[in-house]
């Protein structure tokens, strides 16, 4: 994910050489460098005097305790934070980079990595409005933001757009698994789920009309499809199946949290 969002900057035009990347790996730092901008193993290792607008963290939540006091030196210099890490609570970040330091939580998934990704943030009260502007604009070349005001919403987003695309390629799973069954070629039935998929979310999101309002266009009364969705409709069929699903995600980040 963090290689996304250093590709998305750069594309947007944000100067490679005012980015600076920390890094343990050598390949990772070797293909920030390739793309121009500064790269160290260390926070350690960077010169004096330096302060950052932003400080990004874009680490496995098992590791983050460990990362964030080697930043306090620039959050005690007024940085703004801003954390991808799941299920790490803004409290978290604040109880060891200080009680006064703005601090955005967001929650990216990762279709980020072609620009289609979605980020939903939220702020401490110590976030300025240029801040959250400036998190608007790091996110946004990696696709749409939004933003809520409770913390304890970042949990339920995680549960449906953050764990979401894991969703849609099972989703694409099953039904090249349906069409196999049905008597297609695995290669035909690949092709015919995802294009499917892709294309009726593209047309989602494209059309001004809502999507109960398309899935009924598609469905001619007693046709095929009327016939396929009186399955997925049933009181047991996907709606409370999703329910489930996204609540099991949800409870799991309160978890980790």
């Amino acid at each position: 994910m963090g290689g996304a969002m250093l590709e998305g900057w750069i594309d947007q035009n944000i100067k490679p050489n005012n980015i600076v990347v920390i890094d343990p790996s050598t390949d990772n730092l070797e293909k920030a460098k390739a793309l121009g901008c500064r790269g160290f193993s260390s926070p350690l290792l960077i010169e004096q005097g330096y302060v950052p607008d932003a400080i990004i963290f874009a680490v496995k939540p098992q590791v983050i305790a460990d990362v964030m006091d080697h930043y306090r030196a620039y959050t005690d210099k007024g940085a703004l934070v801003i954390s991808i890490a799941a299920g790490t609570r803004i409290e978290k970040f604040a109880q060891q980079l200080g009680e006064n330091v703005p601090i955005i939580r967001t929650m990216p998934n990762t279709p980020a990595a072609i620009r289609q990704g979605m980020m939903v943030s939220c702020a401490n009260a110590l976030v300025s409005g240029e801040q959250k502007k400036l998190c608007d604009l790091l996110m946004e070349a990696i696709g749409a933001t939004a933003w809520v005001d409770q913390e304890q919403d970042i949990d339920r987003v995680t549960g449906l757009s953050g764990s979401g695309p894991a969703y849609v390629f099972y989703m694409i799973e099953a039904m090249t698994a349906a069409g196999v069954a049905a008597g297609l070629s695995e290669e035909l039935s690949t092709l015919l789920a995802k294009t499917t998929v892709a294309g009726a979310g593209q047309l989602a999101i494209s059309s001004a009309e809502n999507v109960s309002t398309l899935r009924e266009n598609v469905t001619s009364p007693n046709g095929t499809t009327a016939a396929g969705l009186s399955v997925l409709m049933d009181e047991d069929g996907l709606k409370p199946l999703m329910e489930k699903t996204v609540a099991a995600a949800v409870q799991r980040s309160k978890e980790l949290g």
